[in-house]
Order: C-alpha cells, then structure tokens, then sequence
C-alpha cells in the first residue's frame, strides 16, 4: 500500500476507485499527473493487473515520458509495458500495426502543417480554384475542423452551403485523394483513420477493448470530438474510463477541443463518479484568490473551491510602463535585480506572452542586457531547412512513393533536375495515374521514355538509384548510421559547408544525429519508424532544456502543463490579452479569460502582470486600455507600479557607444571567446563578424550582441 502514502483524502479517493467511468476535476497544482500514475501503480502492485492491460493517454510527449519516468519509480521495469504516449503517437502505432485492413499502408508517412498546406495548393492547382481569393490556410483550416468533428469528405457538402463550402467540399476530396496517392496521413487522420477502422473492423476493436481493462485519459478538457469518440471505443468493453481535467484550463479551441466533452461526460456515463482535486500545492494563497477572482466570472465552467495550505505570500506587481520596449525593459531589470540579489536564478523566471510577435522586442532587450534566455516557438527545429531536407530524405526511404518529400530532395544537393523538370515529372506520371518513383523507375530502366532524354533522363535515373541504394540500406543500418550513409552519397555535408552560415546548418544536422543514436538499441525498422514518428509528432515545449540556467520566453498557449517560481505576463491591455478578435465572441472571451488564469497558476511564488500604455500592432501604434483581467483582482492583492520611460534601467553590457575593431578580442555571454574578423556600419549601427571557435562564425548587431571587448 506504499503507493497510497503521501496522498491526500481526495487523491487517494480518486486513486482507489477503480471500477467504472470516474471524472477526476483537478485544478492547477493540485497534483493530477501524481494522482494517474500512483492510480495506475495502485492497479498493477495492489489488484495485479498487467501494466499491459492499461493505457494512458496525454496530450504532450513531454507529459508521456514524465508520466513513464514516474511510472518506472512506482513499479519498476513492468511500467516498459503500459501504453502511454499522445493520441497521436498512440493511434499512429495502431494503424501501423492493423490499419492494412483498412486500405492503410504501414509505411505511411505523417504529414506536418506545412506538407499539408503544400497538398492543398496542389489540390486547388488541381480543380483550378483560384488561391487568391480563398487562401490555402482557409482550406486548411476547414478540413482541419471537419476531420476533428470525424466528417468526411464525401459527408461535408450536406454539412456547408455557399460557395466556399463547396470549394471546401471539392478541395476535400481532391486532399484527400492526394494523400492516399502519397501513402500519407496528417495529423487528424491518425484519430480519424483510427476511429473508421475500429467502426469498420469490428474484430480489430474487439482485440483493443479485450486488451484494455482499464483507460485514462489526461487533460480532458483539451480532447475534440474524434478523440472522445475513440477513447469511448477503446473502452467500450469495460468502461473503466479515468479522465482528468478542469474546464477552467480549456484553451485550446482554436485546435478544436470540445469544452462540452468535460462538461457532459456525467450524461454519457450516468454511473460515473466524480472526485474534486481542490488542494493546490503550486502556488501562494494570493496568487490563488487572484486567479479565482479572475477566473469565477465566466458561466460555462464547473465550480470548485480550489485551496493551499501554502503561505499568503507576496502582493502581485501590477506594473503599467510606456511602450513594448520600456517593457521589456522593466522585465530586464528586474531579473537583474532578483539575480543579483541572488533571489532568484534566470532558470526560476518565465515571461509569457500572448502572441508570438511579442517575443521581439524581450529578445533584443535579452540580447542586449546579455540575459541568457531559451526561446520557445520561435524557428522551429525540426522546421529549419536542413533538418527537413534530411528528414524529407529518410521519409522518402521509408516511403517512397512520397512525393513530397521527393519534390523536396530530388535535387538537393543540386544534381541537374530543375523545377521544370520536376514539374513535367510530377504532371508526367499524374497523366499515367501513378507514383512519381515508379515513373523514376520506368526512366532508370532500359526502355527509353521519349518524355525524358539525354542529360535529364541520366540525371533522374542517378537519383532514383541513388534513392535506391538508400532503401536497401535502411534494411540493414539504424537510423543515426542512415543518416551517416546519406550525408555521404548524396554530398549533403558538403553542399551545406558551401553556405555562408554552414556550420551552423551542420551542427543541426549533428543535433538531429544525435537524437538519431537514442534508437539504435531498436532494429533498424523500427528506430526508422519511431523516429519519423517522433519528428513530425514533436512540440516545441518538448525542446525546453530544463538543465539551462535561462529565462523562458513563451507564448500563454504553450505554457500549459508547466511551472515557475517567477512569472512575467507581459501584454495585459485590452486587444492583446484578451485578444481584439474575441471583442465579439462571448465563448472566445471566457477563453482568454481561462487563457490569463492557466498564465497566472503557472507561478509558485512571485506573478507579474505587465502593460503597456502604447504598443506596436499589426503595423500601427496602439494606445490600449489596461486588461479588463486586471480589474477583477482585488486590489488588496496587488502592488501597482507606473514606471516613466528608461527608469531605473542599469546600463545594458555592450553599449551603443562602444566601438570593436578588426582584431579585438570579446567575450559573448552565449558563444564565449572570440577575434573580431570584420566590422561595417550598419544603420547606425555596427554589424561585427566574430570567429568564435568551436562556436563557429557569428554575425552580430553590437547594440544588441552581449559582447566585452576584452585583452588579447
């Protein structure tokens, strides 16, 4: 019964009740994430039954690997054995292992957002729809939301009317048939496919359900239709269904995630019991009340009365400053000034935001001031061009008939086949009704295709036996020696030294070897497979390098699931938090609403609310009234501050005035040591070249770089 101690009443009643549908309301801090995997131990160590048997379903890969490192600690080596991933990873391992019956190739590849929005505007090239006047996105977007809610291309046109609907309609379809063409899925299909193929091969639901006695279900309140209408399949037997959540956290709308899935799951399952998690042992009472304060005004939400035994703590710094930069300034400063005073390490402090655009003007100040920071949602990894070039390549290994993937490699490095030729290719074999490979394989072969002659047959025939020789290798060699084998054939390491930041783009490469060499104890299938998977199912909030003595810079939406000692929201006026386009949506202003609360409970001890009087939007100067959100705290709570332009502010490290020469020795707070190569003015200012070493060469702004001129 040790997995029962150190729980409170509540926890352990949530923990223990083990028979039937169960509603877990948890609020922030209150200890959720414990409660599932001391519920999952208590069924394993105290009923015996096989962690096999369970599955654990959660939204972020993050949340998995924490909930199977906590899980390891309670039961040992058995946990190896319990599902527990994303819905999507969850699902994309069930249609590989039985999605053959349902017409789905196992070695379909997923497609990211960007892949998908390149479909699209083949499918309106396609039916001759132009994109000016209904961009790609809208598209997107549509289809995005009709697969959420499981409708079907063929169901959409009773669904819509008006012309867009029917453009949808079309472009739906044609997607659709492009996808299958290209051997791929997108995100929502992982869930959609699954779902049909449980509905239309009854047999295939019957072994899931058999084999899953029990079906828990993290952050509820963020599922969409198709999700709950999978996990109400997967645990359809047996009806031990544990979901967890909190109305009040459901901000992810724009993803299409059903609130009214949380809300009603006590009239799909009337037998259900419900167990409130009311005890927060995140945060101080004040910024408890003040969240509660904020957060009680909303009507579509479930009541409950969330508490701590923590101290009263210190007043909230409510602080109004002049513009974005005055700011960002005090945030700068006042990080200083908690360091310095050795209150706090850059580790302890996030600032939030409610747009990624916010982030500019806190990364130049951060640059300047020489703050270490990590900034999530910015380029994206996995999104940068060589990493996808290497990625396109090994999808293309796996799948072949993935067009666009090859579209994307065919001639990178460069290797004679122009966009012409890729264009006659691709409309070539689409006349024919088949796969761009097998057109390849027709032009690599004896017979001669009057289509293609001379220098671009040979050049299309040297790629397909290129991309040949790499299949056949991927038979024998794991991923990370893949990666080694293609760098190598195809002169990839070379063509990316050429480029002016080269080294950089290299280093990339080596980053995404590295995460590579993690699988190489799986065969070589199927470190292939988990690796793809991994990529194109990765968040950027799974990068966070918690091991960094860094300050966080993060959108509200991304911060879910996560905490800080010191929190800095910054942006709290009306049309930036909440956002203008809520102005005429009551449901979208209960959700900015839930937005600043789940920002506000991420903190343990110390919560500022920032303002600006003016800021930059949308390409004008605004003047905004303090957030609305503001008003609803009790002013015996707060500690209100109106800062006047550069008050207070210490001087930065490199100042404007500083001038560097060619020769000059300086120390970067990121990059460390390193010789100046060159300096040219640049707008006023100096833009500085400097060989850090095993950095690698930067180019840097001086009135931003954090760089000391120091002795050689």
């Amino acid at each position: 019964m040790d997995v029962l101690q150190g729980l409170n009443p509540a926890q352990r009643e949530a923990v223990e009740t083990i028979e039937g549908p169960l509603l877990i309301l948890a609020g922030p801090g209150s200890g959720k994430t414990r409660v599932i995997t001391h519920r999952i131990a208590y069924l394993v160590k105290v009923w015996h039954i096989s962690p096999r048997r369970i599955m654990a379903v959660t939204f972020t890969n993050k949340a998995a690997r924490e909930m199977k490192e906590r899980l390891h600690r309670l039961v040992g080596r058995s946990a190896q054995e319990a599902t527990v991933g994303t819905f999507h990873a969850i699902c994309a391992a069930i249609l590989r292992r039985d999605g053959r019956v349902a017409g789905i190739d196992p070695s379909f590849v997923i497609y990211d957002e960007e892949d998908q929005i390149g479909l699209i505007k083949r499918s309106l090239q396609d039916l001759g729809i132009d994109p000016k006047r209904y961009p790609p996105k809208a598209f997107h977007s549509a289809i995005d939301q009709a697969k959420s809610q499981l409708i079907t291309p063929e169901a959409y046109d009773r669904q819509q009317q008006g012309y867009f609907g029917e453009a949808v309609q079309r472009v739906y379809r044609q997607y659709q048939t492009l996808l299958d063409q290209n051997h791929a899925l997108d995100f929502d299909d992982l869930i959609v496919r699954t779902y049909y193929l449980f509905q239309s091969h009854p047999e295939v639901l019957s072994k899931y359900q058999s084999r899953y006695l029990h079906v828990l279900v993290d952050e509820f309140q963020d599922t969409n239709v198709a999700q709950y209408a999978v996990v109400k399949q997967i645990g359809g037997k047996y009806r031990n269904i544990c979901v967890v959540g909190d109305p009040d956290q459901s901000i992810y709308s724009w993803r299409h995630a059903d609130l009214r899935n949380i809300l009603r799951f006590e009239k799909d399952y009337p037998e259900s019991k419900v167990v409130y998690l009311e005890q927060s042992y995140r945060s101080t009472k004040t910024i408890l009340e003040a969240a509660h304060q904020v957060i009680s005004v909303n009507r579509d939400r479930k009541e409950h009365g969330l508490w701590t035994a923590n101290d009263v703590g210190t007043p909230i710094r409510v602080v109004s400053t002049l513009d974005e930069s005055d700011e960002a300034h005090f945030v700068v400063a006042e990080i200083q000034r908690l360091v310095s005073q050795r209150e706090a390490r850059h580790s302890d402090c996030v600032v939030m935001y409610r747009t990624h655009a916010q982030s500019r003007a806190l990364e130049e100040m951060f640059l300047r001031y020489g703050i270490p920071y990590q900034l999530v949602g910015g380029t994206r990894f996995y999104e940068r061009r060589e990493v996808k070039d290497v990625v396109a390549y090994l999808r293309l290994i796996r799948n072949p008939y993935d067009s666009v993937s090859l579209a994307r490699v065919i001639n990178t490095p460069p290797r004679g086949i122009g966009k012409k030729t890729i264009d006659d290719l691709l409309q070539w074999t689409k006349s024919l009704g088949i796969a761009p490979y097998t057109g390849l394989n027709m032009i690599a072969s004896d017979e001669p295709i009057p289509h293609f002659s001379g220098r671009t047959a040979q050049a299309l025939a040297g790629f397909f036996h290129l991309l040949h020789e790499l299949i056949e290798a991927s038979r024998e060699h794991g991923v990370a020696d893949l990666i080694d084998l293609l760098v190598r054939k195809t002169g990839y390491q070379h063509y990316l030294l050429e480029m002016d930041d080269g080294d950089e783009r290299w280093e990339n490469v080596m980053e995404l070897h590295g995460i590579a060499r993690e699988l190489q104890h799986l065969s070589p299938r199927e470190s292939l497979d988990s690796f793809l998977d991994g990529v194109t199912l990765f968040t950027e909030a799974d990068r966070l390098d918690d091991t960094r003595d860094a300050v966080t810079l993060i959108t509200l939406h991304q911060a879910k699931g996560l905490e800080y000692p010191i929190v800095f929201i910054v942006g709290m006026e009306e049309g930036v938090l909440p956002h203008f386009r809520s102005f005429d949506d009551p449901g979208q202003m209960e959700e900015e609403r839930r937005l600043c609360y789940v920002g506000m409970t991420r903190t343990k001890s110390r919560l500022y609310l920032v303002n600006a009087m003016r800021r930059r939007l949308m390409g004008g100067l605004n003047a905004n009234p303090p957030s609305r959100f503001l008003q609803d705290i009790p002013p015996r709570l707060v500690e209100s501050a109106k800062l006047v332009e550069g008050e207070a502010w210490p001087a930065p490290v490199a100042d404007r005035e500083t001038s560097l020469e060619a020769g000059d020795y300086v120390q970067h707070a990121r990059f460390g040591e390193g010789v100046v190569l060159s300096c040219h003015p640049a707008r006023g200012d100096q833009e500085i070249v400097v060989d850090f070493g095993n950095a690698g060469t930067k180019r840097l702004l001086l009135s931003l770089a954090p760089l000391r001129k120091i002795d050689g």
